[in-house]
């Protein structure tokens, strides 16, 4: 064996693609994007150096250093901000007067119900198309779950605290 031949690995190249791995970016409903946004690193400078990067090498193999970045970057910014939405709704189910917070939870259930009949019918899209379709129902589907789900800990986590509560300030003297 020759010394100095090394075994080589082979070189993974990234395209944009790559960027559509795991789940895509979560939607922030408009009422409580101000406190979920706030200080989360959006990557607006690592993406606009990625599109600086393509438009000046034209495809994507002399760019893997700029999809690296974004990628890592969305990865961490998609997970805090997930994070973000389940204690907001957790929040609000605590705080919101109850027939509101089940008003939310309605509507939450509604947006999952539509979101369910939306996949049925992207599955009979053909190619990427489809595929897009699919992963970005899939995405939001799986958050808007989460996010009814927290929201419920919230509301009956409330409920039990004020059942623990009345139960306390009820007090029954026999003489």
């Amino acid at each position: 064996m020759d010394v100095d031949s090394e075994p080589t690995m082979e070189e993974t190249i990234l395209v944009g693609e790559d960027l559509m791995l795991g789940p895509p970016s979560p939607l922030i409903p408009p009422e409580i994007a101000s406190h979920v946004l706030e200080g989360v690193e959006i990557c607006d400078g690592i993406l606009r150096n990625l599109f600086l990067c393509l438009q000046i090498n034209d495809i994507e193999p002399f760019c893997q250093d700029e999809i690296a970045l974004y990628r890592q970057c969305a990865e961490k910014r998609d997970k805090e901000i997930r994070q973000r939405l389940q204690d907001s709704e957790h929040k609000l189910g605590l705080s919101m007067p109850l027939d509101e917070a089940k008003d939310r939870a309605s509507q939450l259930q509604s947006e999952i119900t539509t979101l369910d009949r939306r996949m049925i019918l992207a599955s009979g899209i053909q190619g990427i198309e489809g595929f897009r379709q699919r992963w970005s129902l899939h995405g939001r589907l799986e958050d808007t779950k989460k996010r009814l789900e927290s929201l419920n800990h919230g509301i009956a986590k409330r409920k039990k605290e004020e059942e623990q509560g009345s139960s306390n300030s009820k007090r029954w003297f026999f003489w």
